[in-house]
């Protein structure tokens, strides 16, 4: 039985008993917008909890010998339940009150006869508080967030229930940036007043993927959050870049900050449209939003021109402070991280029309070569010269083909050294990084070799 068809099981069986079951979240909205949801959660209504769970039971469609079946809790407390080979949520109305900082710490009152219109106020936004009966399709809707949605606003539906989980604010700026919403002045307001300092990590970064990854421009959720001046304590390394002036003859779209949007939504637009697809997406998306953050400790007014020397190097750090905030992911650390030193050096290379040595030395280097001409693409996209970026990135793609093509042919490896009788000591090392480089450079494998055996041969003649 499917999620859908067992939703429907589930709300007959709870009209059977007296009650009623909703749709209700961000289902109910996807539905109204047109968008397809795979998250079902439903909300019960004037069934007690351990009626409710009987009829999970009951409903619950018999598994595989060996595989759990029936319903179970997740969370009991609070009234949350789940049936095994099913992804639905089924809660129970309940109200939350915040005893602690961050949302940490609050207590839940269940009560399935508390009304839909007490149950609804304890959500965020209008947009998310309509239910729809399961069985008729009737939308109750006691906040307004048809007439939102219609109208591409998002609006708060209590100061009171609204301030007590502040990653609210972040929502608020990443449900903007996925529907292309504007923040309504209200709600900007109170969020402006909310301190998100206690929030962990995993749920502000949780909210920052779905900004990076779902939102065709992802720049919306930065330009909410600066609108209600709460880039301080997440972001804080952001903000430097406002207002900070760029040489208008390669930047004339404006300062750093408008220059990072920019890139920013180019990258979401390399995820939702191009063919070739970077090995990390966040970790890409990431790399937009922190390329240029070097900026902020090195442009300076030199011989008459804006520059930013070296601007990569000195983000790094930056970047790193910012990443070491967000998330303790090894591997999006190094891919971001790598990807910002070397972000400068393909369009350079490209402009110089460099040779086939040089750009190898550069996708050897890089972790995700073709991400790498893709945040090239997106680095340059704001030029008016078109044509220019065109010739540019058609280079870079052939020169990657080449690449690939001498990454793939037969190499010098350790155990070819080993074979031909080099000894594994000190020296050993040195010699393969002698094979990486004549790779590199295209030498046969054989002729490559024959030079590692004269180069070992030199250094035991030295030693």
């Amino acid at each position: 039985m499917d999620d859908k068809k067992l939703s429907t099981a589930i709300a007959q069986a709870v009209a059977e008993a007296g009650g009623r079951a909703f749709l209700v979240g961000g289902i109910v909205r996807d539905r109204l917008l047109g968008i397809e949801s795979k998250d079902i959660d439903i909300e019960v209504h004037g069934v007690e909890p351990q009626r409710l769970e009987l009829i999970l039971e009951k409903v619950a469609p018999r598994r595989e010998e060996g595989k759990k079946s029936g319903c179970f809790t997740k969370g009991a407390s609070f009234g949350v339940y789940g049936i095994y080979g099913s992804s639905i949520d089924i809660a129970m109305p309940r109200t939350e009150a915040a005893t602690g900082r961050g949302h940490k710490d609050f207590e839940v009152f269940v009560d399935p006869f508390i009304g839909t219109g007490k149950a609804a106020e304890r959500r965020d936004f209008t947009i998310n508080a309509m239910m729809q009966d399961i069985l008729s399709g009737e939308i109750l809707d006691e906040f307004g967030g048809k007439e939102d949605l219609e109208k591409g606003i998002l609006r708060h539906i209590t100061d009171d229930g609204f301030r007590e989980d502040p990653l609210r604010v972040f929502r608020a700026a990443q449900f903007a940036a996925r529907f292309n919403f504007r923040v309504a002045p209200e709600t900007i307001k109170l969020c402006s007043s909310m301190d998100t300092g206690a929030l962990s990590r995993e749920r502000v970064m949780g909210e920052l993927e779905k900004a990076l990854l779902k939102a065709e421009k992802p720049s919306i959720f930065f330009e909410v959050l600066r609108e209600m001046k709460q880039l301080h304590t997440w972001f804080a390394e952001l903000e430097p870049l406002i207002g900070l002036e760029q040489s208008p003859i390669y930047h004339p779209e404006g300062d750093v900050w408008i220059h990072t949007m920019q890139v920013l939504d180019n990258a979401a637009e390399v995820l939702h449209t191009e063919k070739r697809r970077p090995s990390n997406e966040k970790g890409f998306m990431l790399s937009a939003l922190m390329h240029d953050l070097g900026k902020a400790v090195t442009t300076a007014e030199i011989d008459g021109r804006i520059r930013a020397i070296n601007h990569e190097i000195a983000g790094l750090e930056i970047a790193g402070s910012l990443l070491g905030r967000l998330t303790q992911e090894k591997s999006l650390h190094f891919y971001s991280l790598n990807m910002i030193k070397l972000h400068m050096r393909p369009n350079m290379l490209a402009g110089q029309n460099s040779g086939v040595k040089a750009t190898n030395r550069l996708f050897d280097e890089s972790v995700d070569p073709v991400g790498l001409v893709l945040l090239a693409r997106c680095d340059r996209r704001h030029e008016a010269d078109g044509e220019m970026s065109v010739a540019y990135e058609e280079f870079l793609w052939e020169r990657l083909e080449i690449f690939n093509e001498m990454m793939a042919k037969p190499f010098v490896k350790g155990e070819d050294l080993i074979a031909a009788g080099i000894e594994q000591d000190k020296a050993f090392g040195e010699i393969l990084g002698l094979a990486h480089k004549l790779r590199l450079a295209g030498v046969p494998k054989r002729e490559a070799l024959a030079q590692c055996l004269r180069f070992a041969e030199d250094l035991r003649e030295k030693a």
